[in-house]
């Protein structure tokens, strides 16, 4: 009998990506997925899956939010792009966790957890609520951990690129590049998801689709409108326009 599943991830290219690794195995059915975490509570509540995947940082309600308005808990995966979520805390057998970017045999491995929990039954309600419990405390008294380097897939091949050579990322037909000693490398990160998991300090979303590294940054221009243009000192000395709605905290945190 096939594992049933739901997902909920805020980050649309996220959950496309997790669809896709899904439909690979057997053994699975993807009975829902949705970016809204209202929706997810109602989806789950009506139609409890055998496993949830869930993101656990998402805009009004968090995972542990939608987690807390059920009247009875699935089996859940976490899903997180933050190292620094109290992982021990999921140490717990009655639930797991993956990192952003789902690797394909991690998957494969919390879903074998899965399989043997449905089958002993040995997630409780209370086990649950003590686990989330246990990582809201975490979570309280863990200081962020960024990013040091970022991973881009060529077929079979992973290069690692250290933050300090990348010059800015940027999104072009739904696919995101780190711009880096000339070239471009594909990332699989949203520019939303690298927002939150870049060191402010060096980097700053300066428009929806582009973040900058700020210390690349060797001139800024007033434009008409209340936009700016930055120059980068990369070999083609790239030009790239912060918006106007960003402008002002751009300056503040560039120091201009």
């Amino acid at each position: 009998m096939k594992l049933r599943a739901y997902l909920v991830d805020d980050e649309p290219l996220a959950l496309e990506r997790l669809g896709r690794l899904l439909a690979q195995l057997d053994g699975i059915e993807v009975t829902g997925a949705t970016t809204v975490p209202e929706e997810a509570v109602r989806a789950l509540a009506k139609d409890p899956p055998d496993v949830c995947f869930l993101d656990i940082e998402m805009p009004r309600l968090s995972g542990f939010d939608v987690l807390a308005k059920l009247p009875k808990q699935p089996i859940v995966i976490f899903t997180t792009a933050y190292d620094q979520y109290a992982l021990k805390a999921f140490g717990v057998n009655s639930v797991d966790y993956l990192l952003k970017p789902i690797d394909p045999g991690s998957l494969e491995r919390a879903l074998k957890k899965v399989e043997s929990l449905r089958e002993s039954g040995r997630l409780g309600y209370s086990d649950l609520r003590t686990l989330l419990q246990q990582v809201t405390d975490s979570l309280r008294k863990t200081e962020p951990e960024y990013l040091e380097r970022i991973a881009s897939r060529l077929g079979d091949r992973i290069w690692f690129l250290d933050l300090d050579r990348v010059s800015h990322f940027y999104a072009e037909e739904k696919l995101t590049y780190a711009a880096a000693d000339g070239k471009a490398y594909c990332v699989d990160h949203s520019i939303a998801e690298l927002e939150k998991k870049l060191d402010p300090r060096k980097f700053f979303r300066i428009h929806r689709s582009t973040v900058v590294s700020l210390p690349w940054i060797t001139e800024v221009t007033s434009l008409p409108g209340g936009a700016l243009n930055i120059r980068l000192k990369d070999t083609a000395n790239t030009d790239l326009t912060v918006a106007r709605d960003r402008a002002r905290e751009f300056k503040m945190r560039a120091g201009c």
